[in-house]
């Protein structure tokens, strides 16, 4: 579905992404990992088309990011770390904001399918400031997802929720990403355990390991992923 070939980013002196060269499966989630400053953020904004690479490549199905970005952007999608969630709507007229935005067609039906599948019909007609910080990043995955994208990419999705909110959302992350790629990122590495199918760690925007939880265990010969991703990412403290 992605692949990504030598993609470097650099501002001025400053190297964001470093030769940076990797696939994504389709209906796969890839796990994108690294400390603060690591590259993550730079690297899911340059594939997801709103920033552009200094050097390399970059293919979404075949489209490529630079040449192809309309295309690109009609099968992408981001629910970002800030969420996107206009406060002073309710989850339903965010949902039609956004539905009117891409021109979607049946715009109800879908809104109506969607408010099923986030569990979102009690507080459809609430307002977003009203909701608890779990309900405002179901919001924000649900309307990444009315474009039914081909891709969608989660930056830290269950940032600062608690166990039972950060639960919720990991089975309806487990069942959208049953039908296509969903590429994360997280510092949360019992997330990571439980959603994806590979992880990447980066560090100094470089990609360092690549591979399943077991083959980068192997990889690093540690016995659990936090000790694997601290001597991956040792270098960053």
């Amino acid at each position: 579905m992605i692949k990504i070939g030598l993609v470097s980013k650099r501002y001025g002196k400053l190297v964001a992404l470093d030769n940076v060269s990797f696939e994504v499966n389709d209906n796969e989630c890839f796990a994108l990992l690294g400390l603060n400053g690591a590259g993550k953020t730079t690297l899911i904004n340059i594939l997801s088309t709103s920033l552009l690479p200094t050097a390399g490549t970059v293919t979404v199905n075949g489209f490529d990011i630079i040449k192809d970005r309309e295309s690109v952007r009609k099968i992408v999608n981001i629910s970002p770390q800030e969420s996107a969630v206009a406060k002073n709507l309710t989850v339903r007229e965010n949902l039609y904001f956004m539905a009117s935005l891409y021109s979607i067609e049946n715009k109800q039906d879908k809104i109506d399918g969607i408010i099923e599948k986030f569990g979102l019909r009690e507080k459809e007609n609430v307002r977003c400031k009203k909701l608890s910080g779990g309900q405002v990043r179901r919001v924000s995955i649900a309307l990444a997802m009315i474009t039914e994208p081909q891709v969608l990419f989660l930056d830290e999705p269950t940032l600062g929720l608690d166990v039972k909110s950060r639960k919720v959302l990991w089975d309806i992350i487990s069942e959208l990403k049953s039908n296509r790629t969903v590429i994360l990122t997280t510092h949360y590495l019992e997330e990571v355990e439980f959603l994806a199918d590979r992880i990447g760690v980066i560090s100094r925007g470089q990609m360092k390991a690549i591979g399943t939880r077991d083959e980068i265990l192997k990889m690093t010969e540690t016995d659990t992923l936090e000790n694997a991703f601290l001597s991956l990412a040792e270098e960053e403290q």
